[in-house]
């Protein structure tokens, strides 16, 4: 396997994994947690109420049990996307390939136990897409403006920083072009920086310190003040914890460092006024969660991903940004097997594969991405050349 194919596979499946383990822990608190489980979740779970069919009837997702949710969902059709036009991407791809794939391409949804329409299992912020760009005939460039700003465009980014491996500024640049079609303010700029992390950590090489060094190169307004403080403030945590009580102060103090950034509130389940509203004073909580999560476990895998489930609020996304960043620097061993084999096997859905393909997408993009550099070379050498007679 080469090293393109190894790191595809592993930010895949170690963003998958994440997401299906922290969906059974979504929108709660440490404490109610382990007061469900009996204790802090050490692996995949059930979901949250036996009868999920009609516990929430706004929601009626089986969430746990193993089932990947809308994150993964999402990312395999942007792998999808990647994988048709073998090209980096723009908001215009995510009119005409990405939407089309939303509302016309039925498929299994491990939430839904059934067949449907990926429109049908996403969020309100992921709906907008199709509003907009289908049946809005909005410019692609501009559709996300007045959408719910949240983690939604970061969630499914991973393959963005696939496409441009070992150049965060490139992944950045991408990712905040084509999710300009779903999201605005720090909910896109998430997404460009959650790009750049994930391809700084498939660099041959690379280090948790090149991740961190890449996000703050390139992170703005609220988004580069949150990781900033994660990751001044988590700096004096000299060892990864090693009981549950310093994995409790550990997520204390992370939610701590970023509250003042959230514009979510303390309540999960009851925002504030301001939630979710364009700011250039706030960031997602998932993105600077996950970085101090990650920075305190030292990038481990499975250390990092269980203190996110743990977390609570929007466990799923933020042990997704985790899980692939982590993921990402140490290669597809460091994801649990037997984790990943009983996901897929409940989800109904090969995670390996989409690795697989991303990765061939991949290759064909950083291929084409030499030989422009190369022309671009000898036109820089005859300009300079021609500059100087």
């Amino acid at each position: 396997m080469s090293w393109l194919e190894d790191r595809s596979v592993a930010v895949i499946t170690g963003a998958a994994v994440g997401d299906a383990l922290g969906g059974a822990t979504e929108g709660w608190t440490p404490e109610q947690i382990e007061e469900r489980h009996g204790g802090r979740v050490r692996g995949i779970v059930g979901p949250w109420y036996p009868n999920w069919q009609d516990a929430r009837p706004i929601a009626p997702y089986h969430k746990g049990d193993g089932h990947i949710t809308d994150d993964t969902l999402m990312t395999r059709a942007l792998v999808e996307v990647y994988a048709k036009r073998r090209a980096h991407l723009d908001a215009y791809a995510m009119a005409e390939d990405l939407v089309p794939l939303m509302i016309g391409e039925p498929r299994w949804i491990p939430e839904l136990e059934s067949t449907a329409l990926l429109l049908q299992r996403v969020f309100l912020a992921e709906k907008w897409l199709v509003a907009r760009l289908h049946y809005g005939h909005v410019d692609p460039r501009e559709a996300g403006v007045g959408n719910v700003v949240n983690c939604g465009a970061a969630m499914y980014a991973a393959p963005v920083g696939l496409a441009n491996a070992g150049d965060h500024r490139g992944a950045y640049a991408e990712a905040i072009d084509l999710t300009g079609a779903h999201q605005s303010s720090y909910g896109r700029e998430a997404a460009g920086v959650f790009a750049a992390m994930v391809a700084a950590s498939v660099a041959p090489g690379a280090t948790l310190d090149d991740v961190v060094a890449a996000a703050l190169d390139v992170a703005h307004d609220g988004t580069a003040a949150a990781l900033r403080a994660v990751v001044d403030g988590v700096a004096g945590w000299s060892e990864p914890p090693a009981t549950d009580d310093e994995e409790r102060r550990l997520a204390r103090l992370v939610r701590e460092l970023v509250a003042p950034y959230d514009s979510v509130g303390p309540e999960y389940r009851q925002m504030s006024m301001d939630a979710r509203r364009p700011s250039r004073t706030k960031s997602i909580e998932e993105l600077p969660v996950a970085l101090g999560l990650l920075l305190a476990h030292r990038g481990d895998y499975r250390g990092s991903v269980l203190a996110a489930v743990n977390y609570g609020r929007d466990a799923d996304s933020i042990a997704v940004m985790a899980g692939a960043v982590a993921a990402g620097l140490g290669g597809s061993e460091v994801v649990p097997a037997e984790w990943l084999d009983r996901i897929e096997e409940a989800s109904r859905m090969d995670v390996r594969e989409t690795g697989r393909l991303m990765a061939s997408a991949a290759a064909d993009i950083l291929a084409a991405d030499r030989e422009r550099a190369t022309a671009r070379l000898r036109a820089l050498d005859a300009v300079r050349v021609g500059a100087g007679s």
